[in-house]
């Protein structure tokens, strides 16, 4: 059975905006997203960012996990947006942070940066973890945000992203109902 998705679509979908768009002007601060009825395992904030963020020209790649029939029929209906085989083919990539693919996503190009994918990364939580510390645009001197459930590769990958700026792969990091930002100008180093 279909679930339903914001309750106040038009209100929800734009407080949800409203936070991301907090998040990512402000690398490492963690937003609240709506509610948003999504089916399991699709947690509530990757639920709230599709709903917000993805439409039918925005192609959607899920890991294994979170590509039960269930998800894939929720997004389908609620988005309308093309679910694609390949990561190297999506707007947005949804996964857990063990099987997220990295150097499989789409980076845009020089004359079209754009055209790159935002990594939705979801994570244990966001207290106790990793402690790392942030800097660039956005960030006055350095922010310190903690992560549970980070791989070990995630340090490196980032070094490498943050060297094809221009290009590059934007993160939203979630647990549950909560979100922060990783924009591909933002440096991220282990404390």
């Amino acid at each position: 059975m279909l679930t339903c998705g914001f309750a106040d679509p038009v209100h929800d979908a734009q407080a949800a905006f409203r936070a991301l768009l907090e998040a990512t002007a402000r690398p490492g601060t963690i937003v609240s997203l709506p509610q948003s009825g999504a089916p399991q395992p699709l947690p509530e904030a990757a639920a709230a960012i599709a709903l917000t963020l993805c439409d039918r020209d925005t192609a959607v790649w899920l890991d294994a996990c979170l590509a039960t029939p269930s998800v894939c029929q929720w997004l389908r209906f609620h988005t309308a947006s093309p679910l694609v085989a390949d990561p190297a083919d999506a707007c947005f990539a949804f996964a857990r942070a063990d099987t997220a693919p990295f150097g499989s996503l789409s980076t845009g190009t020089d004359e079209a940066p754009e055209r790159s994918a935002i990594l939705v990364l979801l994570v244990k939580g966001f207290v106790p973890g990793r402690v790392l510390r942030l800097s660039g645009p956005g960030i006055e001197t350095e922010k310190v945000l903690s992560v549970d459930g980070l791989p070990s590769a995630f340090l490196a990958w980032r070094a490498g992203n943050l060297a094809l700026y221009p290009r590059g792969v934007d993160v939203l990091l979630i647990s549950g109902n909560k979100a922060a930002a990783l924009p591909r100008t933002t440096v991220v180093q282990e404390v």
